[in-house]
């Protein structure tokens, strides 16, 4: 949401599109719209554009009930329940910039990922 240029805002404009589908959950989401409606973000949009967009991920995300915990696996306990949603949707990838905080993930069979390479991963990018 910082930019219009780059890998994540492609990812982002695709959510819609049918070779990769997210998996979402309510922590997901309230996580995100707490960080997005930070006032340091950088994000150049209103909050009414930001919950939009989150609005569109609500709709076209495929929601995930957690019921098992998987804790400790991560270093940063923040992002537990970001891999708990990965399992628990049978996700195959995380796709984040912050891919240090996710060692670990391999051992419950999810790469993790930038947005480079998911854009590579469904041919949109050489």
């Amino acid at each position: 949401m910082r930019s219009r240029r780059g890998a994540s805002f492609r990812v982002l404009s695709l959510i819609e599109d049918s070779r990769f589908r997210i998996a979402i959950s309510v922590p997901l989401v309230v996580e995100y719209e707490a960080v997005a409606l930070r006032n340091d973000t950088g994000i150049p949009l209103q909050p009414d554009e930001i919950l939009a967009i989150l609005d569109r991920i609500c709709a076209v995300g495929r929601r995930v009930e957690i019921y098992f915990q998987w804790r400790p696996a991560l270093r940063d306990p923040e992002d537990e329940f970001i891999l708990e949603l990965a399992v628990a949707g049978g996700c195959r990838y995380i796709v984040t910039h912050n891919a240090r905080d996710f060692a670990g993930a391999e051992q419950f069979g999810i790469e993790v990922i930038s947005p480079g390479r998911l854009l590579r991963l469904i041919g949109e990018v050489q």
